[in-house]
Formats: structure tokens, C-alpha cells, sequence
């Protein structure tokens, strides 16, 4: 018999001997062989090579027949799998049987020594290969694990090293794997198996290994049979459908609380939203149904399957339902960010993007295990959020062994890549902010996933999967969490990236799910200041592109405004911050925090001065102009969105005479901007020269800030003009100006255009 026998029964005879000492060495000779490493045995015992699937003549067939057919790469049978530890059956009933064959002739032998010990080594051998032959005839009937799983329940685990599970399908050494974890005992069995299965060896992409671990979490029933009955007990309140770009979906805003709100065809149709204010739209980012969630929904804008009201009292969860994906989802998810540090190189840059996708059949069997329903997802997101699962992995020692060697090679990529990523440079006043940390520390599994997500740049698969969860509300704090420590990081992303556009819809697709929930925004506000993380982050992103602005005389002016030719703006990097930035100040109390904040709303001018007075235009008097630059479209493109968006946003909760003082507070802001500014561009008097007249600018936000707050004061919240208006009188003429000049350089292109 070869070495995999061995290992794999359990019931190995050995002679007698008077010495007890003796024997009991042997048999601890034994157990240390039993635990050989499984990767080295399957290198040793089954080459990956071609085997003569041909199993009509194996029963009359020698062990040294066998062997030669192990050996054969030219042979007519099935081709053995290269990439799986499992062996296709035919092989494996072949080798099953030429060990039975093997142990007979070693019987025979022993029989010439005449010894009584011989004799029941003889009789122990003779059972162990009818064990064998019994187990490999139930394997070849289906073992009972054909219903519903078609043949991949009758496939036998040949390879699994332990004599109970030797030889027997799928669906029953699952049964057996799901005793094992009921006992509550510990589980070497299982230890065994997933050992194997998630070898980091192996690609994690390996079907036959998806396939195990699907009959695996089944425990004894068919995967089909299994998705049934977790999903008989699912009682979740909300919807969750996660859908990827140019989708059709639903808006309602006479039923949104949130102006992000969305919700998929089939809530959309289920619910009543006759006579509403709707609209369906074609998702560009991605997004994900909001039906059943009532801080982003009013609740009678509900489907009839959503709802707290919805919930039905069902039986309780049998206790022993989830046993095996319990125990088994630790070393499910640390599978993949396995595959995540493997692939970290710093010298495979250009391939992180074709990597990240290699693991999409195992995010998708993720997916679907959270597509069960309620109770299995809770297993998942309590193993992404528990810091002691995460310290397990992290400090245990790694053995000295092949798998050994590479959970430590692969623990050293992890720590690179932690502190390659780039880290933000905040001013020194806001270094000590938990999400503005110079080095990224990971506590949980999630963290770590959140880490790869902005590594890989949003993979849209492992993106899916991590907002699959979010009707978990613990889960979807944590995540939320989790992507606010990250979220400094998202500059240095979208500017490294080579499409930025995919990478901004991506980074919005997660952004978008999180910062619609007002508490759970306002939370981030306050525990780890979400706004000063945001403008601060866009603030170093801008603050990059910066040139001296040309306006009035150069030689005197030292402001300082962005550069819209740069890659930056044209490729609207900054789009991911600006949109989430305005989705926070939809919520009326994070508005309420910017505004009372005096260290916000300065920080937030001095952003808008870098786009004030910017894109300069210079008229051309000898030569027509063929092609008008480009940096038009990015400067409007950039004041719509970071500018006006947020401006429009918060003035919307200042409907009334409650916030007036907070109204007066951001016009002395802009008013005081104001000042700045003029004296930076030294402009002092109301009046340009000639060769000041030849040049001008279409962005002004301090002046649209400065319009729009006072004129809201005065027609909305009953506040004076006099309250209002700057106190010096020689402002006013100055601020004229530079409107004037952009209106009658607009009528001037408009009257070119007619003629």
C-alpha cells in the first residue's frame, strides 16, 4: 500500500510485542505520520499528470498495474484535473481498488511468518480493504447524495486524509462533517478538509473546491435543499438587491427621505406609488434597493414584502441549522483576503486589476450565501466585524510547513502593502484626527477587505459583495466606519488610477449606500469627523494643481487658483468627494453641524478661493480661434459640482427665522473671504485698465455664495439687508466688478454667436 493509505485508515495493524513501551512508540510513530502535510502528500502520492480513467479491468489489476496507470500520461481515459487536490472518479475507484488488491498480497505474506500476530494483522487488513470497497460501491450508487445535486454528490473524497470520510460522497461526508461540529467537540475532520480546500496553493477560483464547500455548509443535504430551508426562516425587514452599472431603477421622492434614495423594479412595482412624484432611471454608478429601510424611506412607500410591519412570526432556527457555516466561515473569508495578499506585489502593479478579478466564482459563491437570507448572512458579518477571529489569524505563529511558509510570505505582502499605501498630509492642527492617521491599523477581517477594495480600486465584484451585507445594521456601521478611516486615502487612488471615471462611479456605488442614512452620517460626524475628513481630503487633492492666477496685474497678484488643464479636473477626480460631501449636507443636522462649526465653514471658503477667479480667458485680437481648450468644460464642470451642489444643499435647511443666526455667521465668512481675496489679486479701486479689459474670468462661487445666503436671508428668514450687507462701503463697488465684467463679456459672445 502507498503512503496515502497510511494516513488514511485509521485501523493500521501493527505486530505484537511484549515490550508496551515498543508498541507505544510505534503508534505514536504513526499519529505524526498521520499528520504529514496534506499538500506535500498530494505532490508525493498524485502527480498532476493525465490518469487512465479506464476502471473495466481495475478489479483483476495488481497494485504495480495501478501504479503504471498513475504514472501514464499517454493514456485513453478521463484527464485528471491539474488545478484540484480531488481526483476524477474513475481514477480514484481505481486506486481505491488496487490498494484492497495490495493489502490482500501483503496478507499472504504475512501469513508466512506463522505468527498469531501475523494472523490478525492479516484479518485487520482483510476488513480495512472491505471498509475500502464497500465505501467505493456506495460512492458508485450515488451514496445517496444524488437527489437534487446531480453527480457531484456522489464524487468520492478520496483525498480528505482521514479514514472516516475515505471514499464516501459528497453529500455524506458532509453529514458526517455536520456531526463533528454539533458534538461541539473540536473538529480535526473539518480542520483536515479545510486544510485542503483553502490551501493557498491551490487557485481560489478552483470549481471542484467551490463545490465541496457548497455540499460542506449544506451539512448532509443537497446545496438546493440547503438554500430552501435557510431561506424558510429568513425574516429580514429590508430589500438590499445590489445592482452594478446601466441597471433600470425607481426614484420616488414623494416617498424618499433621501435625495439618493432608489429602489428596484420589483419593490417598485409591489409598492403603491400611484399619483407619487416618480421616476425610472438607468443607474450609472450602481446602487442598491432601499425598500424597508426607514431612515432612507417613508414606510408606505414600502413593498408588500418589506417592512417591519411585513416580518412574520416564524419558528425558530433549529440550533444546528448553521453548525458547519459557522465553523467554517473564519477560514472562508481569510481564504479570500489570502488571495488578496498574495497578489500585493508591489512589481505587479499593472496586473492588480486582472488579479482582483480572478476570485469573482468565489465572491460570487460569497454572494450567495448572504442571498439566503437573514440568518446566514448574520454568520458572515459576525465573522467580518469579530476582532478576535482577525487576531486569530494575525498572531497565531505560522507552522513550519509548506502552507506554513506561505501564510507567512503572504502576511509580509500584507504589512508591505500597508506601508506602500499612500497616507494623506494633513495640517498639523488635524494630524490627530482617528481618520487623517498616518498608518493604517486593521482590527477585522472587514477592515482588511475595505483595505483591498481601495488597493484593487472598487472591484465591482468584491464591491457587490461587501454592500450584499448592508441590511445587517451592525455590519453596515462597521462598514461605514471602516470606509471613513479609508476614505483620505480615495485622492491618492483616483489619482494614480488609469480610469478614473470606472474608479469614481465605484467609490460612489459604496459611498452613496453609506452617507444616505442621516443617524448613521451624523454618527461619522461626530465620532470621527466625517466633514473635516471630506474637505480636507479634496482640499489636498486640489491644492496639487495650483497656479498663480493671472487676473489684474500678475507681477502684483499672489492668489493662487487650480489648474483646470491638468488630468485632475478633466478626468473629475474630485467627483467622488463633492458627491458625497453634498450627500452628507442633505441631512439637516450634518448641515447644522457645518454651519455651527467655525473651523468647517473656513475651511470650505478657502477651498472656493482656489476656484475663484480661475480659467482665465484672454481675448484674441490677431487670429480667429479655431478650437476652444478644453479647460472650459472642466472649470463649469468643477463650480457646478464642488461649488453650487453644496451651496444649494445647505441653503435648503435655511427655510426660516430658527437658523437665522447661523445664516448671518457664513455671510460674515464670505463677506471676510471676500476681502481676502481682493487684496490677494490687489485689487483696490472699481476700475480696470485697458489691458484688464482684454482679459476675464467665469468663476466667481465666493460672489454666488455671497448672493445666494443674503438673498435667502432677507426673502426667507426675515433677516434686514442692512444686517447683511458688508459694513465697508467701498466693498460693494469692488464686488460689482468682476459680475459686470462676466455679464458683458457673455453678451459679447452671444452677439458673435447671432451674427
Amino acid at each position: 500500500m502507498d503512503e496515502d493509505d497510511n494516513i488514511s485508515n485509521a485501523n493500521i495493524s501493527v505486530d505484537d510485542d511484549d515490550d508496551d513501551d515498543e508498541q507505544q512508540q510505534r503508534q505514536q510513530d504513526i499519529n505524526r505520520q498521520q499528520q504529514i502535510d496534506l499538500l506535500e502528500l498530494y505532490a508525493q502520492s498524485f502527480p498532476l499528470r493525465n490518469v487512465d480513467g479506464g476502471g473495466g479491468n481495475t478489479s483483476s489489476d495488481g497494485p504495480a498495474v495501478t501504479a503504471a496507470r498513475t504514472d501514464n500520461t499517454t493514456g485513453g481515459g478521463a484527464a485528471g484535473s491539474g488545478n484540484s487536490p480531488f481526483h476524477d472518479w474513475d481514477s480514484q475507484s481505481t486506486a481505491a481498488r488496487g490498494s484492497a488488491s495490495g493489502s490482500g498480497s501483503g496478507s499472504s505474506s504475512s501469513n508466512s511468518s506463522g505468527s498469531n500476530a501475523s494472523g490478525s494483522s492479516q484479518q485487520q487488513q482483510q476488513a480495512n480493504a472491505k471498509e475500502i470497497n464497500d465505501a467505493s460501491a456506495t460512492a458508485c450508487s450515488g451514496g445517496g447524495g444524488g437527489s437534487g445535486g446531480g453527480n457531484s454528490g456522489a464524487k468520492p473524497s478520496f483525498f480528505f486524509g482521514t479514514s472516516s470520510v475515505i471514499l464516501r460522497s459528497r453529500k455524506e461526508v458532509a453529514a458526517l462533517i455536520n456531526t463533528e461540529c454539533c458534538r461541539g467537540s473540536p473538529t480535526p475532520d473539518l480542520d483536515s478538509i479545510m486544510d485542503t480546500l483553502f490551501n493557498p496553493g491551490t487557485p481560489i477560483d478552483n470549481p471542484d473546491n467551490i463545490e465541496w464547500i457548497r455540499w460542506l455548509i449544506a451539512g448532509g443535504r443537497t446545496p438546493t435543499e440547503f438554500v430552501k430551508i435557510v431561506r424558510s426562516y429568513d425574516n429580514h425587514a429590508k430589500c438590499g438587491l445590489v445592482w452594478v452599472p446601466h441597471v433600470v431603477a425607481y426614484r420616488c421622492r414623494t416617498c424618499g427621505i433621501s435625495p439618493c434614495m432608489s429602489i428596484c423594479r420589483d419593490c417598485f412595482k409591489k409598492g403603491d406609488h400611484a399619483n407619487h412624484d416618480f421616476n425610472m432611471f438607468l443607474s450609472q454608478a450602481g446602487g442598491a434597493c432601499d425598500c424597508g429601510d426607514t431612515s432612507v424611506m417613508k414606510a408606505e412607500g414600502f413593498c408588500s414584502d418589506h417592512g417591519i410591519n411585513n416580518r412574520v412570526n416564524r419558528d425558530p432556527v433549529p440550533n444546528n441549522l448553521l453548525a458547519v457555516a459557522e465553523a467554517i466561515m473564519p477560514k472562508l473569508l481569510f481564504r479570500l483576503l489570502q488571495h488578496f495578499r498574495e497578489h500585493s506585489d508591489a512589481s505587479l502593479q499593472q496586473q492588480h486589476a486582472n488579479n482582483s478579478y480572478s476570485c469573482e466564482a468565489f465572491a460570487n459563491m460569497l454572494i450567495d450565501l448572504n442571498n439566503m437570507g437573514e440568518i446566514m448572512r448574520k454568520v458572515m458579518t459576525r465573522t467580518l466585524i469579530n476582532a478576535d477571529v482577525y487576531s486569530y489569524f494575525m498572531e497565531t505563529p505560522c507552522q513550519d510547513t509548506r502552507n506554513g511558509h506561505f501564510l507567512k510570505a503572504n502576511r509580509e505582502k500584507y504589512e508591505d502593502a500597508v506601508n506602500r499605501f499612500p497616507n494623506p498630509e494633513p495640517p498639523d492642527e488635524y494630524r490627530d484626527l482617528p481618520a487623517l492617521g498616518k498608518k493604517l491599523v486593521h482590527t477585522t477581517l472587514l477592515e482588511e477587505f475595505i483595505f483591498w477594495t481601495f488597493k484593487f480600486e472598487f472591484p465591482q465584484t468584491l464591491v457587490c459583495f461587501l454592500l450584499n451585507m448592508l441590511p445587517d445594521q451592525d455590519y453596515k456601521e462597521h462598514l461605514t466606519r471602516t470606509f471613513v478611516m479609508h476614505y483620505s486615502r480615495i485622492p491618492s487612488v483616483l489619482e494614480m488610477s488609469r480610469d478614473p471615471d470606472t474608479l469614481s462611479n465605484r467609490v460612489v456605488h459604496m459611498s452613496v449606500q453609506l452617507f444616505s442614512n442621516e443617524s448613521l452620517a451624523l454618527k461619522m460626524v461626530n465620532e470621527l469627523s466625517l466633514l473635516h475628513v471630506m474637505i480636507i481630503s479634496l482640499k489636498l487633492m486640489m491644492s496639487k494643481i495650483l497656479i498663480q492666477n493671472t487676473l489684474h496685474d500678475p507681477i502684483k497678484n499672489f492668489h493662487f487658483v487650480i489648474d483646470c488643464t491638468r488630468q485632475v479636473m478633466k478626468d473629475h477626480c474630485y467627483w467622488p468627494l463633492v458627491s458625497d460631501f453634498n450627500n452628507v449636507l442633505s441631512h439637516e443636522s450634518v448641515a447644522l453641524v457645518f454651519l455651527r462649526d467655525d473651523n468647517l465653514i473656513d475651511m470650505w471658503f478657502q477651498f472656493l478661493q482656489m476656484l475663484q477667479g480661475m480659467n482665465v480667458n484672454v481675448r484674441e485680437t490677431a487670429s480667429h480661434v479655431e478650437f476652444e481648450p478644453n479647460s472650459y468644460y472642466a472649470a463649469f464642470s468643477c463650480e457646478l459640482e464642488a461649488s453650487a451642489y453644496p451651496m444649494w444643499s445647505i441653503i435648503s435647511h435655511l427655510q426660516d427665522g430658527t437658523h437665522a443666526h447661523l445664516a448671518k455667521k457664513i455671510i460674515n465668512y464670505c463677506v471676510t473671504t471676500l476681502h481676502e481675496w481682493l487684496d490677494s489679486i490687489y485689487f483696490r479701486e472699481p476700475k480696470l485698465s485697458l489691458e484688464e479689459m482684454m482679459q476675464a474670468s467665469f468663476h466667481f462661487p465666493l460672489h454666488r455664495y455671497l448672493a445666494a445666503f443674503v438673498c435667502q436671508a432677507v426673502t426667507k428668514m426675515g433677516i434686514s439687508l442692512s444686517d447683511v450687507l458688508p459694513s465697508r462701503p467701498d466693498i460693494l463697488p469692488l464686488l460689482m466688478i468682476h459680475p459686470l465684467r462676466v455679464q458683458r463679456y457673455s453678451d459679447h459672445r452671444n452677439n458673435q454667436l447671432t451674427v
